[in-house]
């Protein structure tokens, strides 16, 4: 995709850019890689630096409301001390990690209703700084994480949005200054002491850390604490675990365990997960009290999955599609250019 745009910033007769991506659809862990073409203007320019960032919405708690803000979270040089004479083409070539905890934004080939995510390329001439376009970036999920996904649509729960929260998982290892949640309509069989669950993945090299947390029915549940359930899945375990079983055990052992606290038995012992080498043992969890944290910090900032697997897609896809819809990303973040940002 590429986007031009005279960098306004300069002036009448200030240079132009187009930002291209080798390929808009990535991964976690990944590589992103593309191209910043710079055409000069009128006169010669001394560019001081250009730079690619990611950058999403994210829900924020204020004082008194919550609101939406534009954080870039994740940034990397393209190039510097450059002269850009009249009329001249640049070609600047720039390759980007992907972090592992970015949010997942595209399942089963659409967007995930709620996700916005872009690539902004920023230009730098004598002090004046100019942001230019987001080029939209397609995030589609690990493969453990794809399963876990896949399962709960086998198991009937119906997909409902996706959103980012600024803040930290207590007890859960983050980079980023925050966390995705995407929200289901629980299945039936779940129905009797939840209506909807929150699903959380915080990746790393090895595995990723998952956050089940539960809105559910009054008086289930004692003092009006959430109810989640925490669990770790690494990334060879992918093709080697019944999915389908394990979330259902996970929920239903976080559901279980406070029942258990209800009748005042205390809390029943998490279900076995599937951990990586060198982590805590697998299947660590809590079932029990608040587990995402209050604190809020200050933010400081290969190829797409394309068409799931055959065999992937039918009965568990429903939960999702139903649910999804093809949007495109700047229609999530609307006019931004002068609004509220923080990174």
């Amino acid at each position: 995709m590429v986007f031009k745009k005279m960098l306004g910033a300069f002036g009448v007769g200030g240079p132009s850019v187009d930002t291209i991506l080798s390929n808009p659809g990535t991964r976690p862990g990944l590589m992103l890689g593309g191209q910043v073409n710079l055409t000069g203007g009128s006169h010669d320019v001394e560019i001081e630096h250009v730079t690619v960032g990611l950058v999403t919405r994210v829900e924020i708690d204020g004082a008194e409301e919550e609101y939406d803000a534009l954080i870039e979270f994740h940034r990397v040089g393209v190039a510097g001390g450059l002269i850009l004479r009249e009329g001249q083409h640049l070609s600047l070539p720039f390759q980007m990690p992907i972090p592992w905890e970015t949010p997942v934004t595209n399942l089963y080939g659409q967007h995930l209703h709620g996700m916005t995510l872009g690539l902004r390329t920023e230009v730098a001439i004598r002090g004046a700084v100019d942001k230019g376009d987001l080029d939209p970036v397609h995030v589609h999920p690990l493969p453990v994480q794809e399963r876990i996904l896949d399962a709960f649509g086998r198991l009937g729960f119906q997909f409902k949005a996706a959103d980012l929260e600024r803040g930290h998982i207590a007890g859960v290892h983050q980079t980023l200054p925050f966390y995705q949640e995407i929200e289901f309509y629980a299945a039936p069989q779940y129905a009797h002491g939840v209506n909807e669950v929150e699903l959380t993945f915080v990746a790393n090299e090895h595995g990723v850390d998952v956050v089940l947390e539960f809105d559910k029915h009054g008086g289930l549940f004692t003092g009006g604490h959430d109810s989640f359930g925490r669990y770790r899945a690494g990334h060879a375990d992918a093709d080697s675990v019944d999915w389908v079983t394990q979330v259902d055990a996970w929920i239903r052992q976080a559901l279980d365990g406070y029942q258990s606290l209800r009748a005042g038995h205390g809390y029943a012992p998490p279900v076995p997960g599937y951990g990586a080498a060198g982590y805590p043992p697998p299947g660590y969890g809590h079932p029990g009290g608040h587990y995402k944290g209050d604190q809020h910090h200050d933010d400081h900032g290969g190829s797409g999955m394309g068409a799931v697997a055959a065999g992937v897609v039918g009965g568990a896809a429903l939960g999702f599609v139903g649910g999804m819809v093809a949007e495109e990303v700047f229609d999530s973040f609307g006019d931004d250019e002068g609004g509220e940002e923080e990174g």
